[in-house]
């Protein structure tokens, strides 16, 4: 089962893909936030055999929910109603920027010219995340 991640921005979607047996996920693209972006990823979710979504939602440290994990949350919802045949995931996606940032760093990209790859590799960092716990469950 092929998943999508997306780290969910108000200028940036950054989007990731699972290979196909759901283990390992991969940067895919960032998309721009506007009004081509659900065009766009019908797409991809054709193109690429999407059976799922996993949606980071951005928490607080104590768990809390802030204006940006709304804005999340009010973006998953208008996804249910455009893709009401795949599995939708809320996903908690924090520091998933702070440790997409630590990976470029660690690659040897300058993180200040690599905005859009940050929005790609935090949309692998929280779907990763996601792929890890599914396969622990199995276990």
């Amino acid at each position: 089962m092929r998943c999508l991640g997306i780290d969910f921005g108000s200028s940036r979607i950054g989007i990731a893909i699972s290979d196909e047996l759901g283990m390992l996920a991969h940067p895919l693209e960032t998309i721009p936030n506007d009004t081509e972006f659900l065009s766009r990823l019908q797409k991809i979710v054709l193109e690429k055999h999407v059976a799922g979504i996993v949606v980071g939602i951005p928490r607080n440290m104590d768990g809390s929910y802030g204006p940006s994990a709304e804005k999340a949350k009010l973006f998953l919802s208008q996804l249910k109603s455009e893709f009401a045949g795949l599995q939708l995931i809320a996903w908690d996606e924090r520091l998933t920027t702070v440790e997409a940032q630590r990976l470029l760093h660690a690659a040897g990209r300058d993180v200040k010219k690599s905005r859009s790859v940050i929005d790609q590799v935090a949309a692998q960092v929280l779907l990763q995340s996601y792929l890890d716990s599914v396969a622990g469950q199995g276990e």
